[in-house]
């Protein structure tokens, strides 16, 4: 588990998800249109030189563990760290979310913009075809959601955990994060998620509720020039 979860998106990109990405035997990134990261084959001496044919100027990618120089003919927009966090609990007792709709492609751009407006991470028109994703409506308003984006091996991602701010502090997003937890293990799959270093409130959270750091990785937005 240790050697898939360390590049997990390496081993995501070049494996389960090749079929939506595009790039090289070292350098891959998801297509347009899914979520904007990308992955090397060495995450510490990535080879952007292999990347850049299949990215466009303006495009925006998230890098996760390089902290190295950065490349000619690239920029950083923005650089942090984030913690990788597994589930180390028994499977929960019950769904607690059994009336959350399984979101398809028609609720494709009611995800997009839920994502957009309270930004849970790299987020794109067709990230929801990653996974099994969830979401809770007030009539036909989507105001939460939870899904799955990278795997490898068993383990399977927690991610797009969001809810609209007019709705939160009624504990949307712990009962659809729980009802997937309970699908991954019943599959026999690991979950684990991404958390940012100054998202206290959500790491403390997901802490109570079972999952345990991992390790803290360097986590940059790069862009071609």
């Amino acid at each position: 588990m240790k050697q898939l979860l360390d590049n997990i998106v390496w081993h995501t990109l070049a494996g389960p998800h090749m079929k939506f990405s595009a790039g090289t035997r070292g350098a891959r990134r998801y297509a347009a249109g899914f979520s904007p990261i990308v992955g090397f084959a060495d995450a510490e001496r990535p080879d952007f030189d292999a990347l850049a044919p299949y990215c466009q100027p303006g495009e925006h990618f998230y890098c996760d563990g390089w902290s190295g120089a950065v490349p000619a003919g690239w920029r950083i927009e923005a650089e942090s760290t984030m913690f990788k966090m597994v589930w180390e609990a028994p499977l929960p007792a019950i769904d607690e979310a059994p009336d959350a709709v399984r979101l398809g492609p028609q609720h494709a751009s009611q995800a997009l913009e839920l994502a957009t407006l309270t930004r849970p991470g790299p987020f794109g028109p067709r990230t929801i075809e990653l996974g099994e994703y969830f979401g809770c409506f007030e009539g036909q308003r989507l105001v939460a959601m939870a899904g799955e984006r990278m795997q490898a091996g068993t383990l399977r991602e927690i991610s797009g955990v969001c809810t609209h701010p007019d709705f939160q502090g009624r504990g949307y997003a712990r009962r659809l994060t729980i009802k997937l937890i309970r699908r991954q293990l019943q599959r026999g799959e690991i979950p684990f998620l991404h958390v940012m270093r100054d998202n206290g409130n959500a790491r403390r959270l997901y802490e109570r509720m079972g999952f345990r750091n991992y390790r803290e990785s360097a986590v940059r937005v790069v862009s071609p020039c």
